[in-house]
């Protein structure tokens, strides 16, 4: 369905806020100050794991400046969404029958920077000077860094009914999808192939490090802290604290991104109110770059199984797959791994176990399930077509998803995508028919990948307020992580309302002003808080033309918490990207020289930015496919390259021109027609290059990321 153009979405918009961050006037956690003001430091363990037999907190209790130590002999606090069965967020009756519970402070504790204390002191080098004076007795006990390793036969147990992770049950079974029947789809086949890929752990590496500022105004708890979700936040505080949800104000005015790992509440928010409590003071705790890459979360590594039946024609007649997701000690997500759903094949069997070792926890990273996912399912049918004599992109066409009557789309745009997009970048003449054969030792190949992402709508609040001088004031409970949640709610709000966009006023950020919101993750901001505020608007809309304007001092308000469906049509965006690498056979070196993006996600409320996510989720891509990987010694559990430096995350000098193209449609859902964008470009950035890789030098890199020396040793 095609777009009619509208008058103030639609057009490339600087941020409401642009003036504010590029002058430093934008106000983040760790800029705040408050009378009398402590630092916190957090003590984390040397170990992967270890009982704690004895803290002696004495020394550090008597240096000066000490205002309180804590750790799990003084505070036993439930981290209620440090560890969840089946990794189900946000929902209360799991957590009141998961098992598997993580405290604040741990004891034993699983991982090497698992927080073990904390102090409030009256400056930063006062707390730093105190953590060095804990005195911390362990018990070494027997770990484990790889999930195959941890479900062998007498592995080390990290818990004591076993590694898996549970499910929602507290049982210990994969997470699993079958349909048709697999047997009789492989007997249908031609030939069959199998074969193993694997991803790594890979850190979520926003810029910002984690803060949390708590103060206490009698029994109310003030937190400032960078969140995705102020909601969230507040409610998982509050039941851990055992407090209710009004006890708690939570504030994120201003964050630097947050790609998941700043998704709800966590460990350090409850540091900061326990010790602001026992000190009678605000206390900021600052984590540094080292602690925010431990002590955090980043996404699962993966082992997957692939067997895959096929036709001498192409057509895909059974998918298995068996896989296992690294969660480290902790099951903070569910560990599931995408891209299978992409493909229209009626025999389907998936199953993947979720497991649990001393590495750091794993959790949502951009797409969760998707990237390492897609990595697995789409290079090992990048392989097939090869094997079969097949063009990938032929290939892919034969093989997608398509909406069926037991089936429907709300839209469906994948075809579109990945014949427009090979058009424009040239697939014919880039992708090489036998790989590896340029001569000389620079190699040029091409790879593509396609995608299909959740575009779900579903409920959230908002409320519009406008007085006599014409003056909007739009209350929304987002948090702008980076993709420019305040200024599409308030593009949504002037379309809506009619009038222009420097007539509404945005409130964002508080939850004592603001209602509820679904959080800044799952790309889900426009679709639920953006449609809730296109129903406020125009219930305000419709009251002025009802009553008139406002008179004097009076105002006209109007909220709306929608809860739309889709009325059982899937509703989803879709994309495909392709690759052009260049890959230096005698260095190992490979470089991106050409990258075509190609997206449907509904209408485009603000082309400017949303270009700048789909190239901001590509970089991510890229890295993942070529560099990072948090690497650990085997022999004692310690994490080597925590950091920007060692994982060697892309630069600005690495990054490459991308171009973005989005196919515009409007299924008469969510605001305007609006889908997602901010998860999407990731996806098929590591298949997509991986793929180009195998076509340049003709040699498949099943493991990523594709270092120099995995490149090397396959040419060797």
């Amino acid at each position: 369905m095609a777009v009619e153009p509208l008058n103030t979405v639609g057009h490339d918009v600087p941020r409401v806020d642009a003036y504010e961050r590029v002058t430093g006037k934008a106000t983040y956690t760790r800029d705040i100050k408050l009378p009398g003001m402590l630092y916190a430091r957090v003590l984390r363990s040397t170990v992967p794991h270890a009982r704690i037999r004895s803290i002696d907190i004495s020394k550090a209790e008597a240096l000066p400046g000490v205002r309180a130590v804590i750790s799990h002999q003084t505070h036993q606090l439930v981290y209620g969404s440090g560890s969840i069965s089946g990794g189900v967020q946000y929902n209360d009756a799991v957590k009141d029958t998961t098992r598997r519970v993580r405290h604040m402070f741990h004891n034993p504790v699983r991982f090497v920077g698992q927080p073990v204390a904390a102090v409030a002191a009256v400056n930063r080098h006062v707390a730093e000077e105190a953590l060095h004076l804990i005195e911390v007795g362990y018990e070494a006990l027997p770990f484990v860094l790889d999930p195959e390793e941890a479900l062998q036969p007498g592995a080390p147990a990290i818990w004591p009914d076993g590694n898996m992770a549970h499910d929602s049950e507290n049982r210990q079974e994969p997470i699993g999808s079958e349909s048709g029947d697999i047997e009789a789809g492989f007997r249908e086949a031609d030939q069959i192939f199998e074969d193993r890929y694997t991803t790594a752990f890979v850190q979520d590496a926003q810029m910002e490090p984690r803060s949390a500022l708590a103060h206490w105004e009698g029994d109310k708890l003030i937190l400032h802290t960078p969140t995705q979700g102020i909601s969230n936040c507040r409610h998982d505080n509050a039941r851990d604290l055992g407090l209710d949800d009004h006890q708690v104000q939570v504030i994120c005015k201003y964050m630097g991104g947050g790609f998941g790992d700043k998704n709800g509440s966590y460990y350090f928010d409850l540091i900061a109110a326990v010790l602001a409590r026992e000190t009678g003071a605000p206390v900021m705790v600052e984590l540094s770059r080292k602690d925010d890459w431990l002590g955090t979360h980043g996404r699962w590594n993966t082992v997957q199984d692939y067997k895959i039946g096929v036709k001498d024609d192409g057509t895909v007649t059974a998918i298995q797959m068996n896989a296992l997701s690294g969660m480290g000690p902790y099951l903070r997500r569910s560990g599931n791994i995408g891209g299978i759903d992409a493909y229209g094949c009626a025999n389907v069997d998936r199953k993947i176990y979720p497991v649990h070792t001393n590495r750091m926890v794993s959790g949502n990273f951009r797409a969760p399930s998707d990237p390492q996912g897609y990595f697995g399912i789409q290079s090992m049918m990048d392989d097939v077509a090869y094997r079969l004599g097949v063009d990938p992109v032929e290939f892919a066409l034969r093989n997608m998803r398509r909406p069926t009557e037991e089936e429907p789309f709300t839209t469906y745009a994948l075809d579109q995508c990945v014949e427009q997009g090979a058009e424009q970048f040239g697939w014919r003449d880039r992708w090489r028919v036998e790989p590896g054969s340029d001569p000389g030792p620079i190699k040029r190949g091409a790879g593509m990948g396609f995608m299909m992402f959740r575009a779900t709508v579903g409920p959230s609040s908002a409320i519009v307020r406008v007085d006599a001088d014409e003056r909007y004031t739009l209350f929304v409970g987002v948090t702008d992580i980076g993709p420019g949640a305040k200024t599409t709610m308030s593009l949504i709000a002037a379309e809506a309302l009619g009038v222009p966009l420097t007539q509404v006023e945005i409130v964002w950020g508080d939850t004592d002003r603001c209602p509820y919101s679904i959080g800044e993750s799952g790309s889900r901001t426009t679709t639920h808080t953006g449609y809730a505020v296109m129903q406020a608007a125009l219930d305000l809309k419709a009251q002025i033309a009802a009553k008139g304007p406002p008179q004097g001092d009076n105002v006209l308000i109007a909220s709306a918490t929608p809860n739309p469906g889709s009325d059982g049509r899937r509703r989803m965006c879709f994309g495909a990207h392709f690759v052009e690498v260049e890959a230096d056979v005698e260095l190992g070196h490979v470089r991106v020289t050409k990258y075509v993006a190609f997206h449907e996600s509904g209408r485009i409320l603000n082309p400017l930015p949303a270009r700048d996510q789909i190239r901001g989720a590509v970089h991510q891509g890229i890295g993942q496919a070529l560099h990072e990987d948090l690497l650990y010694d085997a022999r004692n559990g310690q994490p080597l390259n925590p950091g920007y430096y060692g994982a060697r995350h892309l630069t600005h000098a690495d990054a490459p021109d991308i171009e973005v193209t989005f196919i515009e449609t409007d299924d008469g859902l969510g605001p305007f027609g609006a889908k997602t964008v901010g998860e999407s470009g990731i996806i098929i950035a590591p298949p997509a290059v991986a793929n180009a890789i195998f076509n340049a030098t003709g040699q498949r890199i099943k493991d990523l990321p594709i270092t120099r020396d995995k490149l090397l040793g396959a040419l060797a």
